[in-house]
């Protein structure tokens, strides 16, 4: 099955501070975020150091995974801005797909 997004919101925020991939969670400040951390949305697609960022704040967004998550599952950041199983970090979403590991791509419903 072929993965889908679907943008309802896409912003504009600060001039990233470093690279930024599409996919991946990201700062108010357009940085890579901390793990567990607040971040607005999903970077829409690349940045480079400099550009402004395109957040992705509602709707269901493609997302690199930092692990295993099961579908259903509450996700958060983790350091590199993956999405990663809720431990104790901003509940950012909820995972539509199942993933057996890092570097994969599933669709995340944004909180």
């Amino acid at each position: 099955m072929r993965k889908t997004e679907h943008p309802i919101l896409i912003i504009t925020i600060a001039a990233a501070a470093a690279a930024l991939s599409g996919g991946r969670f990201c700062t108010v400040a357009g940085a890579v975020p901390a793990a567990g951390a607040y971040c607005p949305g999903v970077v829409h697609e690349d940045v480079a150091v400099g550009e402004p960022v395109p957040v992705m704040t509602h709707g269901v967004a493609i997302v690199t995974t930092g692990g295993s998550i099961t579908a259903g599952a509450a996700v958060e950041t983790d350091n590199q801005g993956r999405a990663v199983v809720l431990n104790e970090g901003v509940p950012l979403g909820r995972a539509l797909d199942t993933s057996t590991g890092a570097g994969q791509e599933i669709r995340v419903t944004l909180s």
